[in-house]
């Protein structure tokens, strides 16, 4: 079990250690969903954000508590019935956009996922009471713009927040499969029309 203690840990791993955690994850890569067109439809996009308390790395105690949450995450949203087009966990926060019919029912599933997962980690680490998540909050999708930004958005979190210098050097996220499913054309084209700029300012505080 390699530990990501204080957020830092994935900085200081070797190239074996990234590589032998890189490959375990490709294993399990889920397929990536292409967005259908906004223009005459009534989809329901959003993306769905989550903080742990005080913006403590709970969720990266260590890669396999990672994986598991990554994986445990995006089955429930498939057990709602949401389509996920892109995903990225880090140590202290999550970001999914996904579509939604019923984003209210899976906000309740996100609270009830939250609980249960405190309760088992504050017994794993006799932490009985220890506040885990702070919450979750939805923001939908206004037009086709935002929707790809918000897409570049949660590719671009792991190198923001400096973990790594590439997309598809993070375990944790779905760039991985955009990049392999996307020509590097077109994974430039949509980098350069649809600019991060300012976009996400403030969302990774503790109150999102």
């Amino acid at each position: 079990m390699i530990k990501i203690r204080g957020m830092y840990r994935w900085r200081k791993m070797s190239d074996a250690e990234r590589t032998s955690i890189l490959d375990a994850r490709r294993v399990k890569q889920q397929p990536w969903h292409s967005p259908p067109h906004r223009e005459g439809t009534h989809t329901r996009q959003f993306l769905l954000n989550g903080a742990c308390y005080e913006h403590r790395p709970y969720i990266g105690h260590s890669a396999d508590r990672m994986e598991t949450f990554s994986q445990q995450f995006l089955q429930m949203l498939h057990e709602e019935g949401a389509t996920v087009y892109a995903w990225c966990v880090l140590p202290n926060h999550y970001h999914f956009l996904i579509q939604s019919q019923g984003i209210l029912r899976v906000l309740k599933s996100v609270g009830k996922f939250h609980g249960r997962t405190a309760f088992m980690w504050n017994g794993e680490e006799s932490q009985r009471g220890r506040k885990v998540f702070y919450r979750s909050v939805e923001r939908e999708m206004r037009s086709e713009r935002h929707f790809w930004s918000s897409l570049n958005y949660v590719h671009h979190n792991p190198v923001r927040h400096g973990y790594v210098s590439k997309w598809k050097d993070w375990p944790w996220s779905s760039a991985s499969d955009f990049l392999t499913a996307t020509s590097q054309t077109e994974v430039l084209r949509i980098w350069q029309e649809y600019p991060l700029l300012d976009y996400g300012e403030g969302w990774d505080d503790p109150e999102l």
